[in-house]
């Protein structure tokens, strides 16, 4: 019976969601209730209908006890089929009877013709429906992915998987609605099964490898594919993932999906007969093998699953004929080493996805990385009560890092959770090759320890591939070709071809290649095969040799590199450093360990300036200081006096200028003592940038002047940009702005000359000061955007924080207080990261000032008060007298005159004593305004002349934050006094010079 007329349906254009129902069992509940029957079915139909029509469904057919319904949006009829579910396990049936109904949705655009839908949509949603059992609820793909993030509250999805829908061609990917408070088990879905296949069960799930398993999917679906092998090392779950993947498929492969188990074999002739064996194949004893399968396999649609090819790689040919021979038969192999199959679609299977390192999060999101589920999951076969925790959840993360993230090398760890607790486990796996061993007893032999499993790879090596392999293990982090050929060189290795070594290394799953900078090759080896490769190189004989090689191949590209840095090139050599800054770390423990003090001296003396840039200044520290004290590395030699420099300029960038003093004396002193001009220079350009930053110019303008006299005779255009950048510093604290200009110019025409785009930004971002300095806000500006795109791209994170901290000056400058916020925040967090207390200070005081703006007092004198602390801490006299002023305007604004006169007394002192115009004119400002709401209009008048007089001679004009204020306050005076009497105390204050300016403030 139609249950609307095909005039009142209406359709809408577009997709439309079907549902079809029945219910289980109707002709078993006929005959049970009799004339009954007809009363349940009016209640069904009823209850149904009135779930339907809330949500818009148009009911189009009802034959017997089924519905087909149509809705407009998928999320309707979801709503739909959830209510009716609810509606009929809640009905009080005759007889208490359950009446369980199957429903079906599946989404589509079928055609519209004599008032009914058509088309193979409608079938399949019928299909679908028929597919499941009484009181369950089945979606099409179509319909789950419109639907899956809008489902009613409390209801989700359950992936049932593909499968094979009467009369249709292709499977269809099914999901169960899962609904609160109903039954969500049920028998297998009727659909076609069967399948042959010798697939073994798997007791457990699959974890981390969906991408895996969809990536691959695709490849054996495609026409074009053949042949796809997983490659990888031991212990990455080649096997599991790959039975994974044939289980998906075994209703895509419909004369069966086979695995075909190679692991006993060491015959590569016994390919073929392991495949008539493992698919019964008769074998004919008057023809081969290989003929035979090729007869039984060629008619049909098959899917080999080859386990562990890479023992039998000579049998790759076996393959390709089989191949050739069958069309509709497709491979999916698991080998350590790669066939070379034309046609071969290669999948490298790579460890499980790990949290990166010193990355601190909450257990349940660690617990979302692959690796550490993984963990988690087979602790809790073992020691059912574990669960990862604030306690327990950074030692299981460490776990899974020291072991690269390896399926086997995991659960092997975790099979020790019986008795060890996460932290116990991570304090052994120093030697993490004896200690994981006991894997499940039914595991092949090489998985149950994680020894045995690399062991098995490398006994699959020539002799040559072994040798390489060995010298490779010294290499951390990975490696170049060019390395390996200078190291191995190094050793007097045999003659064999690095690059021929190289590529069977990679092919057979024992290096990794990944893209190094400039897209050049890197090869990197796991951390737990490269453990099994020291020991094999020390086994050799060949350790002390294999290290001593490895330290001068890295000493000199890092001596290489030191000149790039300050050049054309220096981004590539920054990320080409970065790239193997685990091998520099090797090499310079290798150093300190053996006693290598020259050596180690000259690496750690050409690293400074790399550690600077990339923010790792405490470990540049710790690094060199380690190697000034080793015994013997007091002789004054050229490599003492580099690491004392560089030692001492890390030690300058963050702020303990105490300390950094000695170490660059005795630099320049070592220096002239070996008559090294150049070295001497560099010094003396360094304690001139030290003396600047604790305030003492008249020393600083005098190093400088000596280092730039000094670098013009040696031509060293470098030196004598960074000796103009010094003198351009003095010049801007010392408000002689127009001169800072010109010095910087200078400079930025030198550095632009030799290339070197880190110094030109550097310079950049303190040019913009001095132009905001002067009331040039669109100068500022333009450079200050320049210089941060090229710190970004250099990722000079100490730089970035002064671009940002300058932009958010500029931004409070004009009044933007809440950009200016941002960009201090900003600049401020990325000062505390790389440890410069001078950005620290700066930037807090600043940001004091900004949210005085915003009227948040409370937190602006925190921040102000913090400025001043961390100022007074680190001895650093341009920052301290303005941190003082800020705090003496909350002070001011707190309605504490007493305290905010001495805190501007105590700022103009220091500014007196540098010589910073600017700053001297800014206390006598904040004193005029605290002068008028004393009422001492005339003393605030004539002050009011002095800093007009001061900011004209240095050319720094009023900024736009500030005019209101002084306005306001220049109206007030000249109501108060009359304009007679105020153009005598301005033309008076006009007169006076800075220190009866001074005396009359009363600050001094």
């Amino acid at each position: 019976m139609r249950g609307e007329t095909a005039q009142s349906i209406n359709p809408q254009a577009g997709t439309v969601t079907f549902l079809f129902t029945d219910i289980e069992g109707s002709t078993r509940l006929l005959q049970e209730l009799g004339e009954q029957y007809a009363d349940l079915l009016r209640e069904q139909r009823r209850l149904l209908r009135a779930a339907f029509q809330e949500q818009g469904g148009r009911e189009i057919d009802t034959a017997g006890d089924a519905f087909f319904v149509a809705f407009d949006r998928a999320r309707d009829a979801v709503a739909a089929v959830v209510a009716a579910q609810r509606s009929l396990a809640q009905h009080p049936w005759p007889g208490g009877r359950a009446v369980r109904v199957r429903m079906g949705l599946h989404t589509g655009e079928p055609t519209f013709s004599a008032g009914s839908y058509i088309g193979l949509d409608v079938h399949r949603a019928s299909r679908i429906c028929a597919a499941g059992h009484g009181g369950q609820v089945l979606l099409s793909q179509t319909t789950r992915e419109l639907v899956q993030h809008s489902l009613p509250e409390g209801v989700s999805l359950r992936d049932l998987g593909p499968h094979q829908l009467k009369d249709l061609r292709q499977p269809e990917h099914l999901f169960q609605l899962i609904i609160p408070g109903l039954p969500a088990e049920f028998p297998p879905l009727m659909t076609r099964t069967g399948t042959p296949n010798n697939l073994p069960a798997q007791s457990d799930e699959l974890i981390g490898r969906e991408v895996e398993v969809g990536a691959v999917r695709q490849l054996l679906l495609g026409e074009t594919v053949r042949a796809v092998t997983l490659s990888g090392p031991g212990g990455t779950g080649k096997t599991r993932l790959a039975l994974q993947i044939a289980v998906s498929l075994k209703d895509n492969f419909l004369d069966g999906v086979y695995l075909v188990a190679l692991a006993p074999l060491t015959d590569s002739n016994l390919l073929a007969s392991s495949i008539a064996m493992t698919l019964g194949i008769l074998e004919n004893p008057t023809r081969p093998v290989v003929e035979s399968v090729k007869d039984s396999l060629q008619p049909k649609r098959t899917l080999l699953v080859l386990d562990n090819f890479e023992q039998i790689v000579a049998a790759a040919p076996v393959v390709a004929d089989l191949l050739a021979a069958c069309p509709g038969v497709k491979v999916l192999i698991t080998s350590r080493i790669v066939l070379h199959l034309s046609g071969e679609h290669e999948y490298p299977v790579a460890p499980l996805k790990l949290p990166e390192v010193g990355r601190h999060l909450a257990p349940e999101a660690l617990e979302r990385y692959p690796a550490i589920a993984l963990f988690v999951r087979r602790s809790r076969a073992v020691k059912p009560t574990f669960g990862l925790s604030s306690g327990n959840a950074a030692a299981v993360a460490q776990i899974c890092a020291h072991l690269d993230g390896l399926p086997l090398a995991i659960e092997l760890a975790a099979a020790r959770i019986k008795i060890l607790t996460p932290q116990a486990i991570l304090d052994r796996l120093g030697s993490r090759l004896d200690f994981l061993k006991g894997g499940a007893r039914d595991l092949p032999a090489r998985h149950q320890t994680l020894r045995q499993a690399i062991g098995w790879s490398y006994d699959l090596l020539t002799d040559d591939e072994k040798a390489f392999f060995r010298r490779i293990a010294v290499f951390t982090g990975g490696c170049t070709l060019e390395a390996v050929e200078q190291v191995s060189g190094g050793m007097g290795a045999p003659g064999a071809d690095a690059l021929d070594a190289v590529t069977a290394l990679v092919d057979k799953s024992l290096l990794r290649q990944e893209e190094g900078p400039e897209a050049e090759p890197r090869f990197v080896m796991l951390e737990t095969i490269r453990e099994y490769g020291m020991e094999c190189l020390k086994a050799a004989g060949e350790w002390e040799s294999a290290r001593r090689a490895h330290l001068l191949y890295f000493l000199g590209l890092a001596e290489q590199a030191e000149a790039e840095l300050t050049g054309p090139r220096q981004s590539l050599w920054l990320d080409r450093l970065e790239s193997e800054h685990d091998n520099l770390r090797a090499a310079l423990s290798s150093a300190e360990e053996y006693g290598d003090v020259e050596i180690g001296l000259r690496l750690g003396a050409t690293l400074w300036r790399f550690w600077l840039v990339r923010s790792r200044m405490r470990e540049g520290r710790e690094r060199l200081e380690r190697l000034l004290a080793l015994p013997g590395a007091e002789a004054r030699t050229s490599a003492r006096a580099k690491g004392l420099h560089g030692l001492g300029t890390i030690i300058l960038e963050i702020s303990d200028f105490s300390q950094a003093r000695p170490f660059l004396e005795e630099s320049l002193s070592i220096w002239r003592e070996l008559g090294d001009r150049k070295g001497t220079a560099a010094a003396l350009n360094t304690l001139g940038w030290l003396a600047s930053q604790i305030g003492d110019y008249a020393t600083a303008r005098s190093l400088s002047e000596e280092a730039l006299g000094r670098n013009r005779e040696l031509g060293e255009k470098r030196g004598i940009a960074v000796a103009l950048n010094n003198l351009g510093a003095v010049a801007l604290h010392q408000s002689e702005y127009a001169a800072a200009i010109a010095l910087y110019g200078e400079s930025l025409a030198l550095r632009r000359e030799i290339g070197d785009r880190r110094g030109f930004a550097y310079v950049q971002v303190w040019l913009a000061w001095a132009h905001l300095q002067r009331g040039d806000h669109a100068q500022a500006t333009s450079i200050l955007d320049q210089a941060l795109a090229v710190l970004r791209e250099l990722n000079d994170k100490q730089l970035i924080s002064w671009a940002l901290a300058h932009q958010g000056l500029l931004s409070f400058d004009l009044g933007e207080n809440d950009r200016a916020q941002v960009l201090l925040e900003e600049s401020l967090a990325l000062g505390r990261e790389v440890g410069n207390k001078v950005i620290i200070a700066w930037t807090l005081s600043h940001l004091g000032g900004v949210l005085r703006g915003q009227g948040q007092a409370a937190l602006a004198t925190t921040l102000a008060e913090e400025g001043v602390s961390v100022s007074r801490e680190i001895g650093n006299m341009w920052v301290l007298p303005y941190a003082l002023h800020v705090l003496g305007r909350q002070s001011q604004d707190a309605g504490d005159p007493v305290r905010a006169s001495s805190l501007y007394g105590e700022s103009l002192n220091l500014y007196r004593r540098m010589g910073g115009r600017r700053g001297i004119a800014e206390c006598l400002e904040a004193v005029a305004g605290l002068a008028v709401t004393q009422a001492d209009l005339t003393r605030a008048t004539r002050l009011y002349a002095v800093v007009g007089t001061v900011r004209e001679a240095i050319g720094a004009l009023r900024p736009p934050r500030s005019r209101e204020a002084y306005e306001r306050d220049l109206a007030t005076i000249r109501a108060g006094l009359g304009e007679d009497a105020f153009a005598m105390a301005w033309k008076d204050g006009q007169a006076v010079t800075l220190d009866q300016a001074c005396e009359l403030a009363r600050l001094c």
